[in-house]
């Protein structure tokens, strides 16, 4: 089992990370939550792992703390929760903000994610209720504050972000009114500040 990489960032693009560690390129999946963290490209950069195996794939998916991967694990655990889904949960709420749904039994604010309906979020709220009570671990920050973004144009912004809410599965033109939206709250914002916007609006 591979449980943590340490190396180079060699690229990001939501939700697809590539890690050089020693020569090895490893290509790893990871939500928006641990992307708000990561370090400028060529920076080294700590992530904790988790393997899935199936019959058709080999999957590596990261995390920018321990606390998120034991979360990340305890979501897929939920009947009817694939990796795919956990990490979109979690591209869309902070780990407490999920706990905070669970506990306010919050169904709708779940069911904003795509891929989860509302017979999927009553399950997470059930399931959850009680596995989300020993979940809790210290937060290591990844790379501290977050880093600026290089220099861009206003549209390649906007572009970017909503292809990487595309890759977590929203449709096209929902993608682009989430950003939209986000834009007009903050004009000036780059590509991973409009995601934020844009996923945080729908936990609200």
């Amino acid at each position: 089992m591979i449980g943590r990489l340490r190396g180079t960032l060699l690229e990001k693009q939501p939700p697809h990370l590539l890690i050089d560690v020693q020569g090895v390129g490893y290509e790893v999946q990871a939500p928006m939550t641990t992307f708000y963290r990561l370090p400028e490209l060529g920076a080294d950069v700590t992530l904790h792992t988790h393997l899935a195996i199936s019959e058709s794939a080999h999957q590596l998916f990261a995390f920018a703390d321990q606390r998120d991967r034991s979360l990340f694990r305890t979501l897929i655990k939920v009947n009817g929760v694939g990796p795919k889904m956990a990490i979109a949960i979690l591209s869309g709420m902070e780990a407490d903000d999920i706990a905070r749904c669970v506990r306010e039994d919050k169904v709708s604010a779940l069911t904003k994610v795509p891929g989860v309906g509302k017979k999927t979020a009553e399950r997470l709220v059930i399931e959850l209720r009680d596995r989300l009570k020993g979940w809790e671990l210290p937060r290591e920050d990844l790379a501290g504050d977050l880093l600026p973004e290089p220099e861009a144009s206003r549209d390649d912004h906007q572009e970017e972000a909503e292809s990487a809410l595309i890759a977590l599965g929203y449709k096209p033109a929902e993608a682009a009114r989430m950003i939209s939206a986000a834009a007009k709250q903050d004009p000036a914002a780059g590509s991973q500040e409009l995601i934020r916007l844009a996923l945080r609006a729908l936990s609200v």
